[in-house]
């Protein structure tokens, strides 16, 4: 599987992320959407009492529930409940919040910008340099990441034209 981490912001809540490339699905921490929604200040309680309550009224949702490791706030990576767009939509009704109707409009703005990136690439690259103006990053320091990331790219498709894996060489 190939993903992308990333935040996404909900409200100024911080909502974490991960692109499947090869399943073309955004993958969300449950947690982070709990968090956003009810403003719990213990979003990972709330989440084992509604998975309780959803097996107890004898729905699957939980059981389709996959994990995939996530950076949390310490820079560490911990494997984190995660749904995609259609389980999120399901959950979210199981979540009684004024947030609910808002979070879905801007779940599926997340859907849609995605597809217009898949699209139009360049598309990618210009919220990348919104995102990292928002978060404070200077010009130059904007301008040195995306040329890393360039090299990066070039060096990563040398490697492949000379018949080295992914994974397995990259490292």
């Amino acid at each position: 599987m190939t993903d992308k981490n990333a935040v996404k912001i909900f409200e100024e809540k911080q909502v974490r992320t991960v692109w499947d490339g090869e399943q073309e699905k955004w993958y969300f921490s449950i947690i982070d959407v709990i968090a956003a929604l009810t403003g719990n200040e213990r979003p990972r309680k709330y989440w084992n009492d509604l998975k309780t309550k959803l097996l107890r009224e004898g729905s699957q949702l939980s059981d389709k529930i996959g994990q995939l490791k996530m950076r949390s706030s310490d820079g560490k990576w911990y494997t984190t409940d995660v749904a995609d767009t259609e389980q999120l939509f399901r959950l979210i009704q199981s979540i009684p919040s004024p947030k609910a109707e808002p979070f879905k409009i801007w779940l599926a703005q997340v859907a849609s910008e995605r597809l217009d990136e898949m699209q139009d690439p360049e598309l990618t690259i210009d919220r990348a340099l919104e995102q990292y103006l928002r978060l404070g990053y200077s010009e130059n320091w904007i301008d040195q990441r995306l040329k890393s990331i360039e090299i990066r790219k070039e060096l990563t498709d040398e490697w492949k034209r000379r018949g080295m894996k992914e994974g397995m060489h990259f490292a």
